[in-house]
């Protein structure tokens, strides 16, 4: 390890679960009732190159399995994956390596009420099971959050053997751990200890990772690995979720954390065989990448709003604007990160001295703490004078906790919601599916049409009636066009008021869900964001499921290089609006990082 570049395996989750094993059951213990399928797994991984294999013990200690009821099981559980694992290893002809894989001892829920001498005796118990006896070559501390519990988990291995280990923290979009530490936080503690290597594995796709692993090499004294997610979940159902990265994209980026100075690459959620092949000949055979997209490496700049574009802002609520058939012309603003509500009242002001009088507030796509777009939405209203749309999600909240928050909301002088079933941030170990899933979007409908007719989730007669307007998402970007089209007819039926489009980079997807609403005679408003670099085409293209970005785009974001690549992005967008203007009721303009000045010269062509 750090002499040559290794490939570990992948998401042996993602495998399992493909391969039929229930969401909510234990994959260690299937090394016990199907050692045949764990070791098919690793086969596959050893035959599409992988130098190191993992076994199948992430969250195999005491407390993760007794969730499951197999706490007693410790031993038994680890050391079959282990036995499994190097029967695997003895029968590839090539020299591979077996690697011990160890969680951390506790979930986030269980962190809060389980302190660091128990969490340490639950690793001791797992590190003492993988190392008994022929044990394993190395061992891998994956996907920890919080860098006091992986300094805590290294120092437990420690004391217990020399096996060489590397520890891997996990980093969310904004480049800090759960916890809040920096990577150069991260590497600077680590580089002091007993590790081999360090490095960061989970939660994000290969571009956002790409930036995290090139801090940790610039700060680390020990070599550096990187193991990133195939991109974003794409919600399938109510606890089922799937990757769309290819391998072509994946081994890209594998071949630029290479590039980078990281020593061991990988995978983990969504990868498979198929992404590890791509990456050995990305390694193995540089030359294979040759002709394929090389984005350049940049972060994304601030920029401070500037200018003004005159408009005079549209009076009337949403409903009113919509029943008098005005084309609608709102921007989107993310509730902030921590619950700085100040910080959303100046763009607030901003955007309403662009012309912009309506604001349809989201809640912002991370695991940080942040406020709930309802009390957001009202903070605006009541104190900004704005009129605002709450983007409600129901994936987080009990359908009794939702009619609550709807009422009180409605009491406070909110009227207008766009639903939308959402999914939970991802916060390390695959999958996403810590959510509550009591109702999603189409139920969230239903409810707001019930209060609107003065009856509760129960049917049962209210005091009074609300007068909620009713938004739903559709997404043009669909991969089934058809489930798409048929669930916004239910959410219609079901007492959506207007639909509200997922971002859109193309018309030909917005034709075809127009033409087949076009009975419906709902309204539609398009949401447009802005393109900055053609690194952000080529992460929404390839990491965000259900997004369609044209090759053309990509080509034109590509050539117009770092310098010029905002005006084009603006070009592209403005171009996009010239063609929808008559398509569409109404438009919802995001400025990616409240660079509300991008909107100016798409203020123009909807005026």
């Amino acid at each position: 390890m750090g002499q040559q570049i290794l490939v570990c395996d992948v998401a042996m989750g993602t495998m399992l679960h493909a391969a039929g094993a229930a969401l909510d059951r234990s994959l260690p213990e299937l090394n016990l009732s199907d050692p045949v399928l764990v070791s098919t797994i690793h086969e596959s991984y050893l035959s599409a190159g992988a130098d190191i294999i993992q076994t199948n013990t992430f969250g195999a200690n005491r407390l993760w399995l007794g969730d499951h009821g197999f706490p007693d099981q410790v031993d038994e559980i680890n050391r079959a994956g282990v036995r499994i694992a190097r029967t695997a290893q003895d029968q590839c002809e090539r020299e591979v390596l077996v690697a011990g894989s160890v969680s951390p001892a506790v979930t986030a829920s269980q962190r809060r009420r389980i302190g660091s001498a128990e969490r340490a005796e639950v690793l001791r118990e797992q590190v003492r099971a993988i190392t008994a006896g022929r044990g394993v070559d190395l061992i891998i501390l994956e996907t920890f959050g919080y860098l006091d519990e992986l300094v805590e988990a290294v120092c437990v291995v420690a004391d217990l053997t020399d096996v060489p280990v590397i520890a891997q923290a996990t980093f969310a979009d904004d480049a800090y751990t759960l916890g809040g530490e920096t990577p150069r936080e991260v590497a600077a503690v680590l580089s002091g200890l007993p590790v081999a290597m360090l490095g960061t594995n989970c939660t994000i796709g290969p571009q956002r990772m790409l930036t995290v692993a090139e801090d940790l090499v610039r700060y680390a004294s020990v070599p550096v690995s990187a193991q990133p997610n195939a991109g974003q979940p794409r919600r399938t159902g109510p606890r089922s979720f799937e990757f769309a990265i290819d391998g072509g994209y994946f081994a890209r980026y594998i071949r630029r954390f290479t590039e980078a100075g990281v020593s061991l690459v990988g995978g983990c959620c969504g990868t498979t065989p198929t992404h590890i092949r791509a990456a050995v000949g990305a390694i193995r055979d540089p030359d294979s990448l040759v002709g394929q997209q090389k984005p350049p490496r940049q972060r994304y700049p601030l920029h401070e709003p500037r200018g003004a574009s005159g408009a005079r802002p549209v009076a009337g609520s949403l409903a009113e604007q919509l029943a008098s058939r005005r084309f609608i012309v709102a921007a989107a603003i993310a509730t902030p990160a921590g619950g700085r509500a100040g910080e959303a009242l100046e763009v607030a002001a901003v955007l309403q001295a662009h012309g912009i009088g309506l604001l349809a507030v989201q809640p912002p796509e991370t695991a940080r703490t942040h406020l709930d777009s309802l009390d957001m939405a009202l903070h605006l209203q009541q104190q900004a004078g704005v009129e605002t749309v709450a983007t409600v999600t129901t994936w987080d909240k009990t359908i009794m906790t939702l009619q609550a928050d709807l009422l009180g909301a409605h009491a406070l002088g909110l009227r207008s919601v766009i639903s939308t079933t959402g999914s939970p941030p991802v916060r390390g170990d695959y999958p996403a599916v810590d959510g509550i899933w009591e109702v999603d979007s189409l139920g969230l409908i239903a409810l707001l049409a019930g209060l609107n007719t003065g009856r509760d989730s129960n049917g049962l007669a209210l005091t009074t009636r609300t007068s909620f307007c009713v938004g739903a998402r559709v997404n043009p970007g669909a991969r089934d066009m058809d489930a798409e089209i048929a669930r916004a007819r239910a959410k219609v039926r079901a007492g959506a008021h207007f639909l509200v489009s997922r971002p859109v980079y193309e018309l030909d997807s917005l034709l075809r869900v127009v033409s087949a609403l076009e009975a419906e005679e709902v309204p539609l408003l398009l949401s447009v964001t802005p393109l900055r670099s053609f690194e952000e085409a080529d992460y929404l293209a390839h990491e965000v499921p259900g997004v369609t970005i044209p090759a053309d785009t990509l080509r034109a974001m590509e050539q117009a290089g770092r310098a010029a690549a905002r005006a084009v992005g603006i070009e592209l967008a403005a171009d996009l609006l010239r063609d929808a203007r008559k398509l569409v009721s109404g438009v919802i303009l995001t400025a990616a990082e409240e660079d509300v000045a991008v909107l100016t010269p798409l203020l123009s062509v909807v005026a």
